[in-house]
């Protein structure tokens, strides 16, 4: 099979510009981020098609760069994004190669959803998944959820930074259920979250004053578990998510 598949759309994403700090920085580092989703995005693509099949060996990470236009830095990202998704998996010495049969990892609906859509899904889940995080969590879990709060109250003017370490937090509280079925919807709503529409909407929206809102927010509801006040953890779940929802929506609308 020919290690080629379909690379026609032009790696071009449209950003704005956010005024603190290195700008320069911090464009570069969106940049980095939205290319690599966009590199993921296209692979994964191919796997869902049938381009790629299970067991097939992807080209080097040197062919990926120049078949897509940028860095073997950046299609490292890809990579490891494709890899934490169960989509293929790394031989040491021998590459990278699918593991997911066509169409396995997300569905169409899955695949289609726009933010707003994916936010009402949260809004019916994340509330509840909070009480029965009340219920189950152990010491261990509030421990790790400490950390990740210190990590993004560390992370106001990183953006890809704070991203990356909220999905951890909001994926740990699903995992203090002990639900598989939870867990699996989780990773469906990650994986969209990981889509290049998702990812441009998000830079639009990270800017220091909001995710300095999101940590105070986060904080809030993990002492509300960590008290075991299953109604006020929910309470203020719905509260964060009305805050990112509320975001959402003034982006989708400049």
């Amino acid at each position: 099979m020919s290690n080629q598949f379909s690379t026609n759309t032009c790696i071009s994403p449209q950003l704005v510009y956010i005024w603190y700090g290195d700008i320069e920085t911090i464009m570069n580092l969106v940049s980095d981020s939205l290319r690599s989703s966009e590199v993921a995005e296209r692979i994964r693509t191919g796997i869902d098609q049938g381009e790629l099949k299970p067991r097939d060996r992807l080209p080097s990470e040197r062919s990926l760069a120049e078949q897509f236009g940028v860095s073997r830095d950046t299609v490292r990202r890809a990579l490891a994004q494709l890899t934490e998704e169960k989509l293929i998996t790394a031989q040491r010495g021998s590459g990278s190669f699918v593991q997911a049969e066509p169409g396995q990892q997300i569905s169409s609906v899955f695949g289609s959803a726009r933010p707003l859509e994916l936010m009402d899904v949260r809004f019916a889940l994340e509330p509840h998944i909070c009480r029965l995080a009340v219920l189950n969590a152990v010491k261990s879990e509030f421990d790790e959820m400490e950390s990740l709060l210190l990590e993004m109250e560390n992370s106001v003017n990183d953006a890809v930074r704070f991203a990356d370490a909220d999905t951890r937090f909001h994926t740990l509280l699903v995992a203090t259920t002990a639900n598989a079925l939870l867990a699996w919807m989780t990773e469906q709503i990650n994986s969209v979250r990981t889509q290049l529409h998702w990812t441009r909407m998000r830079q639009l929206t990270l800017e220091p004053t909001i995710i300095a809102s999101y940590n105070s927010q986060h904080r809030a509801i993990f002492d509300a578990i960590r008290t075991r006040q299953p109604e006020e953890a929910a309470a203020l779940m719905k509260i964060h998510l009305e805050t990112a929802r509320l975001s959402l929506t003034r982006a989708s609308s400049t």
